[in-house]
This record gives C-alpha cells, structure tokens and sequence, in this order.
C-alpha cells in the first residue's frame, strides 16, 4: 500500500473533527490538517464540492472525499489499519462498536449539538432545564454502557472510545461531569487520557470549545 496522502480539513474547536485526529494518531497514519474558518471557508464552491453539508471533518484521501467522523473512522481503520484492535473484525464485537457509534452520533453528540447549534446559528445564551436534563441522560447513559467494562466496547480500546471521549470531554462547555454521579465516565475519561496522543488530539481543542462557550452564556438552567 502506498503511504496515505490524506489531507484532515477542520477545527479542533470540533468534537468529530477531534474524533479524527484521535484516530488518525492511534492508526500512526501521517496527514496533512488544514484549520477551516468556520462560516467563511466551509461555504466556499470547492469546500461544498468535497461536503455538500459543508460541516467538518472532511477526509481527503488522495482525491476521495469523505465527511462524517465516524464514517471518516471507519474508512480509516478498513483501509489502513494494521491490525483490527480497534475496529475488530468479530461480527459481534464490531456490531457493539457501531452501536456505540451510532449512540455518539444519535444520543450524546445530538445532546450538546441542541445546546451549542443555538448559539452558533442564532446567538441565543440561555441554556434551558429541557437541553441540559438531555446532557445529564446522555452522561447517565455512558455510565450504565460502561458498566464494568474498561471501555466503551468491552475490555479493549476502540475508535468508539475516540469518538465517544471526544464528544464526553465536551460536555463541561455546559456542565461539569460529576465523579460521584459519574463515577465510571471520570475513571473512563481518566483512562483514555493515558493514551500518549489524546493530550494533544483532544483535550487542547476541548479546553478552548469548553472555556468559549462557558464564557458565552448567560444562564444554565441545571
């Protein structure tokens, strides 16, 4: 195979853009990342050619456009993985994979997208009782999935944790994670911040999406 000319376009500001780069380092896969000035260059023809939805991430991998993170993941880990640690190949512990996955996209992600898409699209900083008792299900719900597990998946790392941590290490933009309410999510969060590359794929764009849209509202409803 030849060695991947993959161009990442996004801003660490972005949960799925950070899920991507998560991935792209656990995979070892050199890239190019190209910082995207959101509402100015995502609206470009050409940024709208390679994503209709003009949303980040988009992969390009020598001229294949995928946009999606946990798409973008699982194309990464079939076509260049190594080994299948971290998108296995058993019909069983792959399907619970993608149904945590689909759980990022469905449940947590859609939680925080409630909250923050009011202030990005129309400015609003009040967080009503409604949006943030949708956080706390989506964190309530992360901790009984955990269960005993060390992983979101089961007793392994795989790009579930990547996609699901990157959006978790989000929420405190609007809430803090409670270790005593949430004591399987803090050692979880805990445990993926060993990972030599999370420090810098993840918590760096985190902290800055975190501290902005604290420093925005006006009132959380809790």
């Amino acid at each position: 195979q030849n060695m991947p000319g993959i161009i990442l376009y996004g801003t660490d500001l972005s949960c799925p853009v950070r899920a991507v780069l998560l991935t792209l380092k656990a995979l070892e896969l050199p890239f190019e990342y190209k910082e995207v000035q959101l509402g100015v260059q995502n609206r470009t023809p050409e940024f709208l050619k390679m994503n209709p939805q003009g949303t980040v991430p988009v992969l390009d991998d020598n001229g294949t456009y995928i946009h999606d993170s946990h798409a973008i993941c699982i194309y990464l880990c079939e076509k260049y993985a190594k080994t299948d640690a971290i998108y296995p190949k058993d019909l069983i512990k792959r399907t619970l994979v993608n149904q945590r996955l689909f759980f990022d996209a469905s449940v947590i992600y859609k939680a925080l997208w409630n909250v923050s898409s009011s202030f990005w699209q129309s400015g609003v900083t009040v967080v009503v009782k409604e949006k943030t008792r949708n956080l706390h299900t989506a964190l309530q719900l992360t901790e009984d999935l955990l269960a005993d597990n060390h992983y979101i998946a089961g007793d392994s790392l795989s790009i579930a944790d990547l996609c699901c941590a990157a959006t978790v290490s989000s929420l405190p933009a609007v809430l803090d994670i409670d270790p005593v309410k949430y004591p399987k999510v803090t050692a979880w969060l805990k445990r993926l911040n060993n990972l030599p590359y999370f420090e810098e794929a993840n918590n760096v764009g985190a902290a800055k999406y975190n501290t902005f849209l604290r420093s925005t509202w006006t009132s959380v409803e809790l």
